[in-house]
């Protein structure tokens, strides 16, 4: 019989390459994390682990107990959560990935809410861009997953082994500095921007943003990047670039010294919440996915 806690230990053990490393991670001892994996190896009656060394490597049966981990310890989490609701307990346990512009905006509405609602409900927030937020769920390591993807995407995820959600579609938006030729117009098409330095953000809206202007007939020249969006306006105000951010983003930033522009093509990414289907079925889940759903309408 497989134990779920070694099971955890046997993924921590995968993933840190020694036993020692593994006890740090999940706080115990080295010897107790080597007691239990020979118990599990004992409970599958095969070898788990090659020890050479300072090397350890899984055997094929322990790569394939690790691939089915994730899957059975969210199962697991899904039926201890049930139960404890259907026990009338009123407990639970959120785990939340989010994107930055989405910590800042639909986050703390909806956990406010869900805080006011069910005040035994625990919430962490982790911040993750995808596609490393859509891993992380898939890995069994959060129960929910704030995460976007650009409307017509050459390498848009594919999501139908999860729930989603969809909570908001949002545009993107130009920047160029209040001083700027163009600070004065409404609307302008991407390529009146080509000759401009730029400043981009995260991984996945640089390759949105150079798709696009690719598909216009020039390539941005990237003066600066960054992830962090407050500075990309700073970087703009300051009259170092241009740059196009998502409107969710700029909700959680007090722009200075800039000009917002509409810019043509209009492009659109899709907002979502994401999960796992026994997740899903979860209470606590279920009230956190309607409360981000609303604050995404407000």
């Amino acid at each position: 019989m497989i134990e779920a806690r070694h099971l955890r230990v046997l993924r921590a053990v995968a993933a840190t390459g020694s036993f020692s490393a593994a006890g740090r991670e999940l706080g115990c001892t080295q010897p107790a994390v080597s007691q239990q994996m020979k118990a599990l190896e004992s409970s599958v009656g095969t070898p788990l682990l090659v020890r050479g060394g300072r090397e350890m490597r899984l055997t094929q049966a322990g790569e394939a107990l690790v691939r089915h981990a994730a899957g059975i310890l969210a199962g697991l989490t899904a039926a201890e959560e049930e139960v404890a609701a259907i026990a009338g307990l009123r407990a639970g346990r959120v785990r939340l990935v989010s994107f930055p512009s989405g910590s800042s905006t639909l986050v703390p509405t909806a956990l406010a809410a869900l805080r006011a609602a069910h005040p035994g409900t625990r919430v962490s927030l982790e911040e993750a861009e995808p596609p490393r937020s859509v891993e992380l769920l898939r890995e069994g390591d959060c129960d929910i997953a704030l995460a976007f993807r650009y409307e017509g995407a050459a390498n848009a995820e594919e999501w139908e082994d999860l729930v989603v959600r969809p909570l908001l579609t949002d545009r993107l938006v130009g920047l160029v500095p209040q001083g700027h030729r163009l600070a004065t117009t409404r609307s302008i098409g991407i390529g009146e921007l080509a000759g401009e330095p730029w400043i981009a953000g995260c991984p996945r809206c640089r390759g949105q943003l150079v798709r696009v202007c690719e598909s216009a007939g020039f390539t941005p020249r990237i003066d600066f990047a960054t992830d962090d969006y407050p500075a990309v306006v700073g970087l703009v105000g300051a009259g170092l670039g241009v740059a196009v951010l998502p409107e969710l983003a700029i909700e959680s930033v007090r722009p200075k010294g800039v000009r917002m522009i509409t810019v043509e093509p209009v492009v659109h990414r899709e907002i979502v919440a994401l999960t796992l289907p026994d997740l899903a079925q979860v209470p606590t889940v279920a009230a956190t996915l309607d409360q981000l759903a609303r604050a995404a309408t407000r």
